[in-house]
């Protein structure tokens, strides 16, 4: 892993999303999805990313 955050590939932002979940922090890894989600030239594949790891803080209620 990079120091340098403007080094991290969309694979590492992915990744780091994957264990941020699986720890229970789901704003970390929406946050570290969303940023994987702009470094993706796919429009299709942005909305894929984004729909997998939504926005924790927002009221569906």
């Amino acid at each position: 892993m990079t120091h340098d955050p403007a080094a991290l590939t969309v694979a590492d932002c992915l990744d780091g999303a994957r264990e941020m979940a699986a720890a229970g922090r789901p704003l970390l890894a929406h946050l570290l999805a969303e940023e994987a989600a702009r470094r993706v030239d796919d429009p299709a594949a942005a909305r894929g990313i984004r729909a997998q790891y939504s926005d924790p803080t927002t009221d569906r209620g």
